[in-house]
């Protein structure tokens, strides 16, 4: 089974709206043959994807530190929970289960989280698609500076392309498809 792996907050003081969507991703991943790779908690957008997911009959893998489970902010229901001991250790194992990422709007973990991939997109050791859901433009100032990042030369053009951008659920899905195959220029720029 494909892995959807979705970084998006933990936090339950956020607008509900977002866990509306976030519950709406996880019930229409299934359908579509994706199961959820996710951090493993129960709280926030989180445990919203993570609840949809099993209420359309879809198998969920949490990984979740030691720490976040000691506290009990694991999902319990999920399929398949795994506990290791750093958060880079959950991100590495997230990545390498998964078979697409998806970032909704979070906080500072969740852009680490979704910068690194970028990242390693860019270095041509990540190949898998990546999404943002720009949930009622959550993501438009990050996007800004994206797009000024490239345009003061930080980075080249084709960067641009190992992302994309959905403002639906429905969307996301065809995004993923639509960047299976984008890849990045060779990183660095010639120098003189």
């Amino acid at each position: 089974m494909k892995l959807l792996c979705v970084y998006c907050s933990s936090s339950d003081r956020i607008d509900p709206k977002y866990a509306v969507m976030a519950e709406e991703l996880g019930r229409a991943m299934v359908p579509r043959g994706w199961g959820l790779v996710y951090g493993g908690g129960k709280t926030g957008l989180m445990g919203a994807v993570a609840r949809g997911t099993k209420a359309a009959g879809g198998r969920v893998v949490g990984v979740i530190p030691e720490f976040m489970k000691a506290r009990e902010l694991a999902f319990d229901q999920a399929d398949e929970l795994v506990t290791v001991v750093t958060m880079r250790e959950r991100k590495l194992l997230m990545e390498a289960r998964a078979d697409a990422f998806v970032t909704l709007p979070g906080g500072w973990g969740t852009l680490e989280e979704i910068m690194e991939i970028l990242t390693l997109r860019q270095l041509d050791v990540v190949k898998k698609p990546c999404v943002f859901l720009n949930q009622d433009g959550f993501y438009d100032d990050l996007l800004r500076l994206f797009e000024r990042m490239m345009a003061e030369r930080f980075f080249k053009p084709s960067n641009m392309d190992l992302f994309r951008v959905a403002t639906t659920v429905e969307g996301v899905f065809a995004e993923i498809e639509n960047g299976r195959s984008a890849r990045a220029d060779v990183k660095w720029f010639e120098t003189r």
